[in-house]
């Protein structure tokens, strides 16, 4: 009986070892991407081929368009009808005319800004980016004091540099700004403003207090239930009415308040969402170790719901970027509404002129949106803790 169990157990127990296989193509080189995202299954294969046929038929024309045959210099339209190689094609017009593009770059830029005062725009984007950049790295030191002076210092230093009629300055009227530079401080300015009100309106709409809770739910109803142009007209019409007999607001600011208040009504909603996800053994924890509720929700609760949500906060951000283009309907031109007000531009009339003008704008606006989705990404591996996975 024992021999016939061994040898039955033998049956089972391998006598050769199998031949070894090649290590796994790692997933991170071209190779490996190329083969998980594009080549996987026969699906992907057949749907690889098409993109890549679809792509070699359509990049020659947009390539030949957009680069060889497009018009690079010039002072006037007259250089946007030859090709560059010269001769005219069979319908009466060359490729892209980027020298519109050139000749106005810098009212694209700083709207109308007088000539001899565009040091000071220039100057603002330069400290701008010099406070912007240590702050969106993560180990770079002193954090409070950068978010002081970026945040509270910088803002008003800048208006009056802006603004002028201080320390010797010209006055230059915001009606005057315009271009790439509206588009950037309305969207700064949203940005900064929206975040902390929206947290407090999260807060206040799952308040216990009846008032409050109702109050925080009436704005972000009626907010969100009326497009951006409108809140735009209401702070351009409605909000002087407010205001004590002789005081007025100048129309950027009102825009500002317009598209900060719009902003954070759907910021609420993101950050409540975030409020929503986490377990209530979390907030029961704090209160067992003693924490007033500020504490608790500025050292518990806060950290954990904004890193849940950073997708729908950066996604609230590009929405705001981009909607800053509808302040041009009360009369302000922000980059979009400068290039197309240059469209009417007799020395720049041409069929090619408002297409370049607008994918040169769409090239902007991708550019800063792209950089706000690849610094979300990279802010939530940063704050992975592998619970999302």
């Amino acid at each position: 009986m024992n021999d016939t169990t061994t040898s039955t157990n033998l049956a089972y127990v391998r006598s050769a070892m199998l031949d070894p296989k090649p290590a796994p193509t790692s997933s991170s080189s071209v190779i490996g991407w190329v083969q998980a995202n594009l080549l996987a299954t026969p699906r992907d294969i057949l749907l690889t081929i098409l993109g890549v046929l679809l792509l070699f038929w359509m990049l020659p024309g947009i390539i030949d368009w957009l680069f060889i045959n497009a018009v690079w210099t010039g002072s006037d339209r007259s250089v946007c009808a030859t090709v560059a190689q010269g001769g005219i094609q069979p319908d009466g017009w060359s490729g892209a005319c980027w020298a519109f593009v050139g000749d106005r770059i810098e009212q694209f830029m700083f709207g109308r800004y007088p000539l001899d005062e565009r040091w000071r725009p220039m100057l603002v984007m330069l400290v701008f980016a010099a406070l912007l950049v240590p702050m969106l790295i993560p180990k770079a030191p002193a954090k409070g004091l950068n978010a002081l002076v970026l945040f509270v210092i910088f803002p008003i230093a800048a208006y009056f540099l802006l603004h002028g009629d201080v320390f010797g300055l010209e006055r230059v009227e915001t009606p005057l700004w315009g271009g790439l530079m509206v588009t950037l401080i309305l969207s700064f300015v949203g940005i900064a403003v929206s975040l902390p009100i929206g947290i407090l309106l999260a807060l206040g709409r799952r308040s216990h207090l009846p008032v409050i809770r109702m109050l925080c739910v009436g704005f972000i109803e009626i907010i969100r239930g009326v497009p951006l142009i409108s809140v735009l007209f209401m702070a351009n019409v409605m909000l002087p009415l407010f205001l004590p007999t002789g005081w007025t607001i100048d129309n950027f600011l009102r825009a500002l308040v317009g598209v900060a208040l719009f902003a954070s009504a759907y910021m609420a909603e993101v950050v409540r969402g975030g409020l929503q996800a986490i377990p209530k053994g979390q907030s029961e924890g704090a209160d067992s170790l003693g924490l007033s509720y500020w504490q608790k929700i500025r050292l518990i609760i806060m950290p954990q719901a904004l890193k849940l949500v950073i997708p729908g906060i950066v996604n609230t951000f590009i929405g705001l970027f981009k909607d800053t283009s509808l302040v041009s309907i009360i009369g302000m031109f922000d980059l979009l509404g400068i290039v197309r007000l240059n469209f009417t531009d007799t020395t720049w009339i041409t069929p090619v002129t408002p297409l370049t003008g607008l994918i040169f704008a769409g090239v902007i606006f991708w550019i800063f949106c792209f950089g706000m989705s690849r610094y979300s990404a990279f802010m939530e591996r940063h704050l992975d803790t592998g619970h999302t996975r």
